[in-house]
């Protein structure tokens, strides 16, 4: 992962906060990373995460962010997103429910270029209503998802093979080098 901890908890914010509280779980927070990483690199070949993503279950999950939050739950007195989000085990299906404990703020913006601003704002329009189980069954009819095994490591690249990609898997090869 090669995001800074502030970006990552301003897009934590951000997601909190232009999404449908009762829907927001861990999971779902997983796939909305997924989409924000995967649509950025349909359009512009580069991840705004960096984070590597792995064929789980419930669809893409981005290992470190998932730790991350994990880690919430787990030891909340040294957790680095502590200050962030707490997670709420509710209901007899151990969901695991996002609060948010800070709001996205003008200073927020301020670690993002404008085309990430613009994809975080897509992705949350498309998907801030969606409910757990939607947003799953949309992330299993991508590429990505589709062309790897549970376990395996999703490359980016794979992007290319979704028909909204308009980058060749040759650039995002090139482009996730640099």
């Amino acid at each position: 992962m090669t995001i800074s901890l502030p970006k990552l908890k301003a897009i934590i914010k951000y997601l909190c906060h232009n999404t449908n509280p009762a829907f927001l779980g861990k999971t779902k927070l997983m796939k909305l990373f997924y989409f924000l990483d995967f649509t950025q690199i349909k359009r512009y070949g580069v991840s705004i995460t960096g984070e590597t993503y792995y064929h789980l279950e419930f669809g893409p999950i981005p290992t470190t962010i998932k730790n991350l939050v994990d880690s919430v739950s787990d030891d909340p007195e040294t957790a680095l997103l502590s200050d962030t989000i707490q997670v709420h085990c509710c209901g007899r299906h151990d969901i695991h429910k996002i609060v948010c404990l800070q709001s996205f703020t003008e200073n927020d913006k301020e670690y993002f270029s404008q085309v990430e601003l613009d994809t975080m704002e897509e992705v949350t329009k498309r998907f801030g209503g969606y409910s757990t189980k939607q947003i799953v069954d949309v992330s299993h009819k991508e590429a990505p998802w589709k062309l790897t095994k549970e376990l395996e490591v999703i490359p980016y690249q794979l992007a290319a093979e979704d028909p909204d990609c308009i980058v060749d898997r040759d650039d995002i090869d090139l482009l996730s080098k640099i």
